[in-house]
């Protein structure tokens, strides 16, 4: 990371909305750093943002694209938990793991852990999901704060390196057992063809190979 995207970063929200069109705050950043952004994309850093980022590129004040949305008050999530049908959905959409719950159980929001960053919503399919007003007529930057910011930073990056971290243990474990299929292919199968197990044999050998390879351009990219 630049030190430019570094002073960017630090100045939006961190509620990883996706509003600003970009998958993270990081992201955004970054192409703001590039120019391939402009600086008025972030609903919920408001006009305050808007002047900090123009303060950082050198770029003119404007107001907010009304394409990204709008500056409003924060907002936390509640689930109604007499709807709730534990599906974990909302779970696996929140950026900053501020909902506790499991499958088949009614799950809650941790309040000061959400950003507002209304992902849940979508994914709900019982639509059980509100969003309340907690900072009245408080707006942008004033209806939010640099701790609370740097707390959804930080809760972010975990969420995403556990993310990261359990894609590789279930990859790990699946080419685990495409191994020990493979040690032994005509007692993990129900054909005994030689010419239908030598393809399967081939098949399985090409996906562990582009498994290593991926793996390989991962470490290689990071």
């Amino acid at each position: 990371m630049t030190a430019l995207v570094a002073k960017i970063l630090a100045v939006l929200p961190q509620t990883q909305c996706t509003r600003c069109g970009y998958p993270d705050c990081a992201a955004y950043a970054q192409s703001i750093a590039l120019g391939t952004a402009g600086i008025n994309q972030c609903p919920p850093g408001g006009a305050q943002g808007i002047e900090w980022l123009a303060a950082i590129t050198g770029q003119p004040i404007e107001g907010l694209n009304p394409a990204h949305g709008v500056e409003g008050p924060r907002s936390v999530a509640f689930i109604d938990e007499d709807w709730c049908i534990g599906c974990t959905l909302c779970i696996k959409a929140c950026p900053t793991d501020a909902i506790m719950g499991s499958n088949k159980l009614m799950h809650t929001v941790i309040e000061a852990y959400c950003t507002g960053c209304e992902l849940c919503l979508p994914v709900c399919p019982v639509d059980c999901i509100e969003l309340e007003n907690v900072t009245g007529a408080a707006t942008g930057w004033a209806a939010w704060s640099r701790p609370q910011a740097e707390l959804a930073h930080n809760r972010y990056e975990f969420h995403s390196y556990r993310r990261s971290r359990d894609v590789g243990d279930n990859d790990k474990r699946l080419e685990e057992k495409a191994l020990l299929k493979l040690s032994d292919l005509p007692s993990h199968s129900l054909h005994t063809d030689p010419v239908v197990l030598d393809k399967k044999r081939a098949v399985i050998e090409a996906a562990l190979a582009r498994a290593r390879a991926k793996r390989g351009s991962g470490r290689s990219a990071s």
